[in-house]
């Protein structure tokens, strides 16, 4: 049996056995913030990972993601979370203590930086998890062979300030609650291929990694 068999079945089970997953399209909420950052970017992005998840896997999704801020009511209803942007990134105290309350329960935060996000990202985070790390995962973690094969890690999308992509991540209690693709910009490789002037070779690979980023959140 295919690897790609033995996921889908995996995910029929797993997504059967989950009640907000089976009752409806899997989803992702991004992250509406404060600070003047671009929260609303990358318009086209989870349409296309949406669209090539539906086509290769047996993942039921919804059309487009849903905008929230953290600190609205459904945001909780969400199992993954997707923040980017290029500037500046500001959760008030109330957000802080949500996005913490989120992640520790179980919920699933995907960064992507589309260049300068970095500091402001960083510090916010520190501020919910004060005690907390970022580790560099090894190429052999699973999150990059869940699906799609990537033996070098994250595909590199953009040059930015040069040097290899770093795919990083934040545990609590052993838990993966926040990966941070960092260095570059799986978003704009997701995106609709003209918007960017992004290959054909280029798009696919970064919808793989999207898909495969997705896929680890949901069983995990």
């Amino acid at each position: 049996m295919s690897k790609k068999l033995l996921l889908t079945l995996f995910l029929g089970i797993t997504l059967y056995s989950l009640p907000a997953l089976s009752q409806s399209p899997v989803n992702v909420v991004r992250v509406k913030y404060d600070g003047g950052g671009d929260w609303y970017g990358n318009r086209t992005t989870f349409v296309n990972i949406f669209e090539f998840m539906r086509s290769n896997t047996n993942v039921v999704t919804a059309e487009r993601e849903i905008t929230l801020s953290i600190s609205d009511k459904d945001f909780f209803r969400y199992p993954i979370a997707y923040i980017a942007g290029h500037g500046n990134v500001k959760f008030s105290d109330t957000e802080v203590s949500r996005l913490r309350q989120y992640l520790t329960s179980g919920g699933f935060l995907w960064a992507d930086d589309d260049y300068g996000m970095d500091i402001h990202f960083r510090r916010e985070m520190k501020k919910v998890f004060p005690e907390g790390e970022w580790v560099e995962l090894p190429f052999s973690h699973p999150i990059y062979h869940i699906n799609d094969n990537f033996p070098n890690g994250l595909p590199k999308v953009h040059k930015h300030d040069g040097g290899p992509p770093r795919g990083l991540a934040l545990f609590h209690e052993g838990r993966m609650v926040v990966f941070y693709s960092f260095n570059t910009d799986i978003s704009d490789g997701c995106e609709d291929m003209n918007v960017h002037e992004t290959s054909p070779e280029v798009h696919r690979s970064a919808l793989k990694m999207g898909t495969n980023i997705l896929l680890w959140a949901l069983l995990h």
